[in-house]
């Protein structure tokens, strides 16, 4: 995958994250995950940019550990999400959201695995 398509990848699913959680209901406790999926969620594609350009290999690495590991809580809160729904109708979202970001998370390991060795 080229840099440009994941980071069209990145920004489609911070995006699709905002407009799911605006159906959620805003109750207190969906309001605290809501807000920790939105920074996580859009923080992963921001760092990814920021990796885009880095001004050393080391910066760079850095900046994509760091979209890795914003996705990585993104979905954990996803997961969460979906525990505690109790409208099921939002359940088919949050699981294609889960896995989009099972996969940007392979993705993002796999560009640091291929970075660090080329150290």
């Amino acid at each position: 995958m080229n840099e440009k398509n994941l980071s069209k990848r990145l920004l489609d699913f911070a995006i699709q994250i905002i407009i799911f959680l605006r159906k959620l209901p805003n109750n207190e406790e969906y309001r605290i995950i809501k807000h920790q999926l939105v920074k996580s969620s859009t923080s992963s594609g921001a760092n990814y940019e920021e990796a885009q350009g880095a001004s050393s290999r080391a910066d760079f690495i850095s900046k994509v550990r760091i979209s890795l590991k914003e996705m990585r809580e993104s979905n954990y809160w996803l997961k969460v999400v979906n525990g505690i729904n109790e409208n099921k109708s939002h359940e088919e979202m949050g699981n294609k959201l889960i896995q989009e970001s099972q996969e940007l998370k392979n993705i993002l390991g796999a560009i640091c695995v291929k970075a660090e060795k080329k150290k």
